[in-house]
């Protein structure tokens, strides 16, 4: 008796810091989730960083090598962008310096990754996990012509140009990008009719923005992020929205 007593509470105390263990783990990963601000305001979509909400939001820096050399060149690329938000849409600035804009496929649908093209990581709710043939999450290839194209449930290659504005203006090797994004959950169905969300303040995204960027190679050289991932395989946001930051709308 006193020994099946002994091995409950035993197993009792396993049960208990297990569980303490793996909410830990939880928090901690939480914790570590990047996190970024929005600052309301509506600019004109045209490419130029004039509007006044441009003027009050701060860069962020593009610095985090997810594929490819991980020494960036500043000669070769550098990338910062501002955030803003309205009821409508998620704004985003982003300016890119590159000495080499590469769009080798004619078809936009074909490896279209490795093209130079921004890429836009959306999660409505920020609750995380697998999006690779969902819209649990959205990841906005936007290539140089300003087509849109992520992979659809049937994992086939799709655009979505009606998703989102974007205006670039090129400068020597200057790139400014303007884009208005529409933010739609994950009950997104292909072929009727969806509604985007309003965003209101407070409300909380998962959000990273992303840069692939090709030479003159037959695949890209770098992809490069603003949220850190650790692991050997950073090129997980295509398949995972848990790798994303938090964007709160301020």
């Amino acid at each position: 008796m006193r020994y099946q007593i002994l091995l409950i509470v035993c197993s009792a105390l396993v049960l208990f810091f297990v569980n303490c263990q793996l909410n830990f783990s939880g928090a901690a990963a939480e914790t570590a989730a990047a996190q970024f601000v929005a600052q309301r305001g509506t600019p004109v979509i045209d490419g130029e960083p004039a509007d006044a909400v441009w003027q009050n939001a701060a860069w962020q820096p593009l610095n985090n090598v997810w594929l490819g050399d991980s020494i960036l060149k500043k000669e070769d690329f550098s990338g910062r962008y501002k955030l803003a938000w309205d009821q409508n849409n998620l704004y985003i600035l982003a300016e890119i310096t590159d000495d080499t804009l590469a769009d080798f496929h004619p078809d936009g649908l074909d490896r279209y990754w490795d093209d130079d093209c921004l890429e836009i990581f959306l999660d409505e709710d920020a609750s995380g996990g697998n999006h690779q043939y969902s819209y649990n999450a959205f990841a906005y290839h936007v290539a140089l012509d300003g087509r849109v194209v992520d992979i659809n449930p049937d994992s086939a290659f799709q655009y979505y140009d009606d998703h989102l504005l974007a205006r670039r203006k090129t400068t020597g090797n200057v790139s400014v990008w303007e884009i208005a994004v529409k933010v739609f959950n994950d009950q997104y169905t292909d072929g009727e009719e969806n509604i985007p969300r309003l965003l209101t303040q407070g409300k909380l995204l998962g959000f990273a923005l992303a840069y692939c960027d090709n030479d003159r190679s037959p695949e890209r050289e770098q992809f490069i992020g603003n949220v850190p991932i650790s692991g050997t395989d950073k090129n997980l946001g295509w398949i995972d929205a848990g790798v994303f930051g938090r964007l709160s709308l301020e």
